[in-house]
């Protein structure tokens, strides 16, 4: 029987039943799971093998990269930037950044890029592993690029190249990358540990992520696969797994953190941007980032997606549980990070074992049993 750590608060403990049901009956390798209600960390569970390469165990202190999770990071972002009026989403990107107006962007803007519409979604330079190391460059590639939309569809899944536009977008409208901006503006003024671009000397605390229950199917058009093979990131040897990967800011996806650290911040943003005495922006900032802006069927997934200003909303798959006002984001391979409003709730799972998501049951099984949790704590 796999031990359990952490803490539940009396009314949460079917939370805590159905993240052991996880390892005894889903064969859960390592994970943690988070919830955090009115202001209060009421979950907080670990367990598990956080190394399989040496076996040891998944503590308290635990970090997980959380791949396209780190959107959700890069989306609290540039809402940090549009609540303090350094952005106007509605203003093409080519205002900010002008080399991006190249090959008929010009009228491309920032919205544009927050909801997957910017005609981007790939490099189509041939790129390498190494590559994924400098996002300045990457971000150069893309501003020379001519947009591709699919058979007349406007929004396609920006996988990696979300990150590197907003990356190029914060640094030119703060001066800083958005690693850095995260880091000054939203990780440590809410006492994270979250990070775009680990530290060094917080590598010996990351998980060892595993793909023995995964796979990426190519997408059939020569665009769609340069979307997820340009370069090819989901084969093994994992290349998530370096130093050198961990450390680099892709904004996209390298996100590493405790799944405490991520039920705190979409905490805050539930309970309106302010938390123990912390103002991080608006209430209406958040209602605007997290209203529907794009809902449609990506083309080269074949999956529907609904966005607001870069956070992922519900779609009839209900990745982000049973209530529908849900907004945050995934990550591949089954972890899943967002806020509930109507409960003033954040959550977040994070795993190192990634499975299929149209058929993983981890992630979906924690939030039925938190929300019918919540039923109960709202009626008392």
């Amino acid at each position: 029987m796999v031990e359990i750590g952490g803490h539940a608060e009396p009314g949460f403990e079917p939370v805590v039943e159905a993240f052991r049901a996880n390892f005894d009956e889903l064969g859960e390798l390592g994970a943690a799971f988070a919830a955090h209600v009115n202001g209060r960390m009421v979950v907080d569970l670990w367990g598990g093998v956080a190394r399989p390469s040496d076996g040891s165990a998944w503590t308290s202190d635990t970090l997980q990269l959380i791949f396209s999770g780190t959107k959700g990071l890069a989306a609290a972002c540039m809402m940090l930037l549009a609540d303090r009026g350094l952005v106007d989403v509605e203003r093409p990107v080519a205002d900010y950044w002008p080399e991006f107006a190249a090959n008929g962007k010009e009228g491309v803007t920032v919205a544009d890029v927050l909801t997957h519409s910017a005609g981007l979604a790939a490099v189509t330079t041939d790129l390498r592993v190494q590559d994924l190391l400098d996002p300045v460059a990457l971000a150069s590639l893309l501003a020379g690029q001519t947009p591709h939309w699919e058979d007349g569809g406007r929004v396609a899944y920006h996988g990696l190249t979300y990150g590197w536009l907003c990356d190029a977008l914060t640094r030119r409208i703060a001066g800083v990358s958005l690693g850095r901006f995260f880091a000054t503006e939203i990780a440590g003024p809410l006492a994270l540990d979250a990070w775009i671009g680990l530290p060094r000397e917080l590598e010996g605390r990351v998980s060892e992520l595993t793909m023995r229950n995964y796979a990426v199917d190519p997408p059939v058009s020569p665009y769609g696969k340069r979307i997820f093979f340009n370069p090819p990131v989901f084969v093994e040897p994992l290349v998530w797994n370096s130093p050198e990967m961990h450390a680099a800011e892709n904004a996209a996806v390298s996100g590493i953190a405790t799944a405490r650290s991520l039920a705190r911040l979409y905490g805050c943003l539930a309970g309106g941007g302010s938390l123990d005495g912390v103002r991080l922006c608006s209430p209406t900032a958040i209602e605007r980032a997290a209203c529907l802006r794009v809902r449609g069927t990506d083309p080269y997934a074949n999956e529907a997606v609904a966005f607001g200003l870069g956070f992922e909303l519900q779609t009839e798959e209900l990745a982000f549980g049973p209530p529908l006002d849900a907004f945050g984001h995934t990550g591949a391979g089954g972890s899943v990070h967002g806020a509930w409003p109507r409960q003033a709730t954040g959550f977040s799972y994070c795993m190192n074992e990634m499975r299929p998501e149209g058929s993983d049951q981890r992630g979906r099984r924690l939030l039925r049993a938190l929300s019918s949790c919540l039923d109960t704590y709202e009626s008392k």
